[in-house]
This record gives structure tokens, sequence and C-alpha cells, in this order.
């Protein structure tokens, strides 16, 4: 981090960019700024190659079936809400929509409108106590009557991963796609569609170490091509009349307008430096991390964790409260320590709620994450609680001696 006094624990919310983004961006906007696809200039011919490896670059990330499968949005919730007005056109009153409580509201609220606005029925799968999504009740929240499944890949609030074969079994049994927001796990390493085996996929660029309003929605060949229109107008059409209009196949169907060029290349690029990553040593790092914060937070009065207290399927997303302490005061506490941490209901506030709380402060890991981090939250935290001055020093597991 470029601030050697900061320590950046917010990257659940949105993680720093490596270098290697912002001299791609740089480049884009020195060198090869200017629209996309017809433009017959060398700057233009030079912005729409950017724009096409970027988003085969997306497709290896993802391993995709091809590129063709990508759409470019503005994040994870644009990629939502565009889903829920075009597959959400195809649904009949009486249809049902399976969902859990563990959702943020992107993954919510879009589909409470279209239900609102057709008569379809929402369900949902409840939580654990530890704060994982309960598959127990799969079977009987899952009825014939459902055409979607749409869950978070991993929790914003819990940091749990959702277990998505028996969801994806489940579902065909019934006919029903699958839908996974995957905003909170994608930061955490490549993906595969294919073995996955989900329809519909969406996660944001500033979570993945690139720029702020990008975003992707994955979704099979098959399924893209039979959906409506999004939005419309220039980029997105065949041929237009004063009458009429056809549109082009996706993903530029879902494309209407200027792209975020810049953005896009900047995410490839940021993928690609993800994809360079050794992964299985990252991980087991965050598993560190993560026990030793766990670890920490439970040594500290009055400090209760939000969440699953191992470490097994589960990402490096912390979120706690204290005891008559407002998340919003913990934050600000540790804000003076160098601290940066996320406090509030988090987008979540159905699942906050189902904690007995109003709302929570947030830790969340990224690759670069140290132990001096984990180390100067847990030292502020407990100079709050105690309220006193000076950290107590810890030993190797973040628990104070």
């Amino acid at each position: 981090m470029a601030d050697s006094g900061l320590h950046y624990l917010d990257n659940a919310a949105t993680a720093q960019m490596p270098e290697t983004v912002l001299q791609a961006l740089y480049r884009f906007e020195i060198e090869a700024r200017a629209n996309v696809h017809e433009g017959a200039h060398r700057r233009a011919r030079a912005a729409t190659v950017a724009l096409t490896e970027a988003r085969s670059q997306v497709a290896r990330f993802l391993n995709a079936h091809g590129p063709d499968e990508v759409v470019f949005t503005y994040g994870t919730t644009s990629s939502l809400n565009l889903l829920a007005r075009t597959f959400g056109a195809s649904l009949d009153p009486g249809d049902e929509i399976l969902l859990s409580v563990l959702e943020h509201h992107s993954n919510l609220v879009p589909w409470q409108r279209l239900a609102s606005a057709r008569g379809l029925v929402l369900r949902f799968l409840p939580m654990t106590p530890d704060g994982r999504i309960d598959m127990g009740r799969l079977t009987s929240e899952l009825t014939p009557r459902c055409r979607l499944v749409a869950m978070t890949h991993c929790s914003n609030v819990t940091g749990a991963i959702t277990d998505v074969a028996p969801l994806v079994a489940a579902a065909r049994v019934v006919g029903a796609k699958v839908l996974l927001d995957g905003a909170q796990r994608a930061p955490h390493g490549p993906l595969d569609m294919r073995a996955l085996g989900v329809d519909f996929y969406a996660f944001s660029g500033h979570k993945t170490y690139g720029p702020t309003g990008i975003g992707v929605l994955w979704g099979r060949r098959e399924l893209l091509e039979a959906l409506p229109p999004f939005l419309t107008g220039g980029q997105m059409i065949e041929e237009v009349t004063l009458t009429s209009a056809t549109f082009r196949p996706p993903p530029r169907r879902f494309e209407a307008g200027t792209p975020p060029i810049a953005g896009a290349i900047g995410l490839g690029t940021a993928l690609g430096w993800m994809q360079s990553l050794d992964w299985r040593a990252i991980r087991k790092h965050e598993v560190h991390l993560t026990r030793r914060l766990l670890d920490g937070l439970a040594s500290i009065k009055g400090a209760r964790v939000l969440g699953p207290m191992d470490t097994e399927d589960r990402r490096g997303v912390v979120t706690f409260c204290v005891d008559a302490i407002a998340p919003t005061d913990v934050c600000r506490h540790l804000d003076g320590h160098g601290v940066a941490l996320r406090g509030g209901h988090h987008c979540a506030q159905p699942l906050v709620r189902a904690f007995g709380v109003e709302g929570a402060a947030r830790a969340s890991l990224g690759p670069y994450s140290l132990d001096g981090d984990v180390d100067a939250l847990l030292n502020g935290l407990e100079e709050l609680v105690q309220g006193r001055r000076g950290p107590k020093a810890r030993d190797g597991k973040g628990v104070p001696r």
C-alpha cells in the first residue's frame, strides 16, 4: 500500500488496484482514447481491439465457452437489474424465484420489484445459526413453480461460501435456472463457469482489483440469445426504421450506447493479473489472517462475530459488533489507528437483522493484507473497549498476552 500508515481492511467494498491496471488505464487514455466499433480511424480501431481483448480476458478468467457470453455492465447491481428486467419478462403470475436471507440488496430488491409488477412469488432459504444458507430447507422451498434460483456465491456479511452443487442439482430437477451473485467470490481467484454448472453469474470490477463503474454479467450463450434488450439506443441495433428496430446478438444487444471502455480494459488487465497469482498460497495466507482475526475478536470482551467462527468454506470477510458501542463509533475509532473498516448494515438489512442487530463493523481481507493490519484492528478495538490508552501485546495468533 502506498500509504504506509494505512491498514486497509475494506476490500469487500472496494479493493485496491495494482500498478499494472493503472498503467493500462493510462496507456488507453493517452494512446487509444476513442469510441469503439464503428470508427474507421486508427485510434478507434485500437480501442475496439483493446475492448475485444478485455472481453476475451474476462472469458478466460471465468472459463466461459467464449467471449460472446460476457456482457459488460456497470457493476454487479447493474448486472442483476439487467437480468431481472430481461429474464423477468418471460415470467408469469404465480411463478416463483428462490432467494436466501443472506442476499445483498442488489440481489433482493430487483426481484421484489419484479414480483410486485408481475405477480410472482418470492421464496427464501433461511440462515443457519452460524450465518450460512440453510440447505436443509432446499427441498421444501424449491417447488415446481420455481423459475429462478438467485443466490449469493459468498456472503458480504458472514463470508460464507454457498455450496453451489446441490442448488444446481435441485434446480435442474424442477427446470429452474441458477444465478449467482459473485461480487464477493470473484475477488478470491479465477472461476470456472463450466464446473459450477450455473446459468448466470454477476460480479464487479472494483472488487476484483479493477476500476469502478465496470461489471460483468455472464450467461450461457443460448440463454442470452433468448433474452430481450434491456436498454436501447446506439451500438446495440442491427437496423432501424422510423417505426421499428432489430437488435444485434449478445453481448452487444445488452450494451447500448458507449460502453465503459476504459473500465473494461482495466478490468481485463486486473483479471489477467489475478490469474498470474499463486492462489493456493494466497488462500493459505487468507486463512491464517482470518483465523487470527477470529481468535482475536473472541478474546475481546463484548465482541461478537456475525458468521462462522471456523475457516472452512468461508472467505476473509469478518463482521462483528461490540456491546454498547455503535458500529460507526467502532469504525471512527479504528480510523484513528489507520484501520479502514466499514460499518452499517452492509446493504444486507434482512441478514444483519436476522442476527438481532441493526448494524455491525466489517473487516475484509485482500491478497496484500498483513498480520500487522489485523493486529492494528485488534489493538485499536481493545483500546476502545477497555477505555484505556496503549495497545496490549499479542502473540502470534493475535490473542493478547
